[in-house]
């Protein structure tokens, strides 16, 4: 099949730092590579991918030290490009919201849009009622619940590149924070669950330009206790490591998590998941098995201890099968297939029209 993946340009694929969306897109797309399928992705230059890249940007825009940018057109401009060369492939997916909605509607048939963030927002609902050709894609179930109305295809869990990940089997002696400081991923109550567990915990996280304020007024001031340590942002080189050697990971969220891809990055190392009831947790974490899911600061303390003596090669083993990147490729390939997209001019099997040869 011939494939395009259309990817946002805030950071590059995959990101070199924090970012989710970009690095699904990026495995999502090799994982598709690797089962055969003839696949061109839409990216920022620095692209990183066994796909054919068109460039639609020279650099990341977060990576764009230009103090003067609009990511409004650039990805104008990137989806023209993408318009301009879409008689080329049997199937556009788009992982860009909604932005791509007036420039396809006549093709909204030969797309799938998956939607990478939350959806309580107030405007959305009329969007996706205005264009409801559109198939979409939630990455969890809770996700679509403010649109139940939407154009829903299926939900398809996010995955990871297995290989980027080492099985750690004996867990090291402390607990890790990692993905954003911000109010809604809760880093006062991993340090408040350390501090009650007596373990120590170690954070490595950035911290975004509309988050500094959170960040000096309620979590520096805790960066001095003697159980917490400051790592700062990493990458995915230093993931293995920080994750692996952890005893637990701590996801104390509070607010609509649509995925979650760090508690799958920790399934991956072997590492059991201590995460508060909110979002898609429910369906990521299986208690008992790869973690446990709390509902207060005493019950995450308790979890700190009880996870300890988890099989870690279960976890992995649980990781491999629901989580890697070809688990997630396949489950899209499944839903073209359930959706009538394959390669070729013939309807499929619901009778959808699908792509013309150029």
């Amino acid at each position: 099949m011939r494939i395009a993946q259309v990817s946002p340009l805030y950071e590059a694929v995959p990101p070199r730092f924090y970012g989710g969306t970009e690095r699904v897109v990026a495995h999502l797309t090799d994982a598709l590579v690797d089962l055969g399928h003839e696949v061109t992705l839409f990216a920022s230059a620095e692209a990183r991918t066994k796909a054919r890249l068109v460039p639609v940007r020279n650099e990341a825009i977060r990576l764009d030290p230009s103090p003067l940018k609009s990511d409004l057109a650039a990805h104008m401009n990137a989806l023209a490009q993408v318009r301009d060369r879409a008689a080329d492939f049997d199937l556009i997916h788009f992982h860009t919201d909604m932005i791509h909605f007036p420039f396809f509607g006549d093709m909204a048939h030969r797309t799938l849009t998956t939607l990478h963030g939350r959806l309580d927002l107030k405007d959305l609902a009329g969007v996706y009622a205005r264009w409801r050709d559109f198939p979409l894609v939630s990455i969890s179930d809770h996700q679509r619940l403010p649109l139940p109305e939407a154009n829903w295809a299926g939900t398809v869990h996010h995955g990871m590149d297995a290989n980027l990940y080492r099985f750690h089997p004996e867990p090291g002696g402390y607990l890790a924070f990692l993905g954003r400081i911000s109010p809604e991923k809760r880093p006062d109550r991993a340090i408040e669950i350390a501090v009650s567990a007596g373990v120590p915990l170690r954070i490595a996280a950035k911290v975004d330009q509309a988050d500094r304020d959170y960040y000096a007024s309620r979590i520096k001031p805790q960066m001095d206790h003697p159980l917490v340590t400051f790592v700062g942002e990493i990458g995915d080189g230093e993931k293995s490591d920080f994750l692996g050697g952890a005893q637990a990971l701590l996801f104390p969220i509070d607010w609509p998590e649509p995925f979650g891809l760090v508690m799958i990055e920790a399934m991956a190392c072997g590492v059991p998941v201590i995460a508060y009831d909110c979002g898609s947790v429910p369906e990521v974490v299986e208690p008992g098995l790869t973690g446990l899911i709390v509902r207060n600061q005493t019950q995450a303390a308790a979890a700190v201890a009880a996870t300890a003596g988890y099989d870690r090669a279960k976890i992995r083993a649980r990781f491999e099968t629901r989580f890697s990147a070809r688990a997630m490729a396949q489950r899209y390939l499944d839903l073209h297939a359930a959706l009538g997209v394959s390669s070729g001019g013939a309807p499929g099997p619901l009778g959808f029209p699908l792509a013309v040869s150029a």
